[in-house]
């Protein structure tokens, strides 16, 4: 049985100094502290300019510390941050070519959705007439002309978040913070709204960094993640690159479901004495005299219980010598047709070898 391949990622390319200029985003051995509580930890990160950068962790991780010192509404204690080619370390929040979308929106009640939107533009004393443009252009973007003239809780929650994001954008910053912006909607509209979020990001074209918890969530809009544990960075890449090729026991942990194998399970099963990990998807049920292929790895056990989600079935299979390997099937048969397999089955669980990623 041959051993599984290390599949690391490839480098990500890093950011031109064109693009750093134009709206990119550095962080160089950032540290925050309150009081004897280390917040964030040395971080050093890029973001390029146009992208859509997600910090994604649990609470508590740093990420929307981060983004509270990009925005200037916390002071580093030690490091530099540099916006679109400028150290703004010690720059005032309204210094700053940034804005930020809030999770609770912060529409004035009193006003109209065009008086909001129009706000900041009042507050810097532009031209009523440039006003009424950019506010036509703003709403426009969000796809909302047409509530112009109503008032904030005549409108649905998701439409309250993208007025919140028009009144972001329309005072054309080079970099948009957004700290967790969709964490009050229901399910089904957060689901409608990242779709939309991520094509608003592509029409303007510029910088998004987003703060959010949800995995599923930073896998759907992001074009580079960086996932954040206990004030630091543990792994920065695309989509891909952090759910095919977690680089920690905690990101295949965190990001998505896992099948995290110890070293010393790994050696039994492949002959080498290093963790790896390996997505239920990639994992199938068989019946336990099957004889696996050469290029598989399988373990035998019980499945100890079914999780049914609705496209799919997660079964937790159970082995003799102590590990646990969860495996995930499409639920693509018949509606009226029975499970193939059910609590209390003897099975055998089987991966391709080459699917599985050594986690260093």
């Amino acid at each position: 049985m041959s051993a599984p391949h290390a599949t690391t990622a490839p480098d990500a390319p890093g950011p031109a100094d064109a693009q750093r200029g134009q709206g990119g985003v550095e962080l160089t051995a950032v540290t925050k502290r309150f009081g004897e509580t280390t917040a964030v930890d040395s971080l050093t990160l890029s973001v390029e300019s146009g992208e859509f950068f997600s910090m994604l962790g649990p609470s508590g991780s740093g990420k929307t510390t981060v983004l509270r010192l990009i925005a200037g509404f916390e002071e580093v204690t030690s490091g530099s941050i540099a916006i679109a080619g400028t150290d703004v370390t010690s720059a005032a929040p309204f210094d700053r070519t940034v804005n930020t979308v809030f999770q609770d929106y912060a529409l004035f009640p009193h006003m109209t959705i065009a008086e909001n939107v129009a706000y900041g533009l009042r507050v810097r004393k532009v031209a009523k007439a440039e006003q009424r443009e950019r506010v036509a252009t703003a709403l426009e973007q969000v796809r909302l002309t047409h509530v112009a003239d109503r008032l904030p809780h005549q409108l649905s929650g998701g439409q309250r978040q993208r007025i919140a994001l028009a009144r972001a954008l329309i005072l054309q910053p080079r970099v948009l913070l957004l700290d967790e912006p969709l964490g009050a909607l229901d399910k089904q509209l957060r689901e409608q709204m990242q779709i939309e979020l991520k094509q608003i990001q592509r029409e303007v074209g510029i910088t998004f960094i987003f703060v959010t918890h949800d995995q599923e969530e930073a896998l759907t809009l992001s074009d580079r993640i960086a996932v954040f544990n206990n004030g630091r960075v543990e792994q920065v890449g695309t989509p891909r690159e952090v759910y095919e090729y977690p680089q920690t026991a905690f990101v295949a942990g965190f990001l998505g479901i896992s099948n995290l194998i110890d070293a010393e399970h790994a050696k039994r099963l492949t002959g080498v004495a290093t963790p790896i990990s390996v997505r239920p998807e990639r994992v199938r049920l068989v019946d336990a005299r099957t004889k696996p292929a050469a290029n598989e790895t399988s373990v035998d056990g019980t499945i100890v219980e079914t999780v049914y989600t609705g496209p799919t079935t997660r079964y937790i299979v159970d082995t003799a010598d102590g590990l646990r390997v969860v495996a995930e099937r499409h639920n693509d048969h018949a509606p009226s047709d029975t499970a193939p397999y059910h609590r209390g089955d003897a099975v055998r669980a089987v991966w391709v070898t080459e699917h599985a990623a050594i986690v260093p």
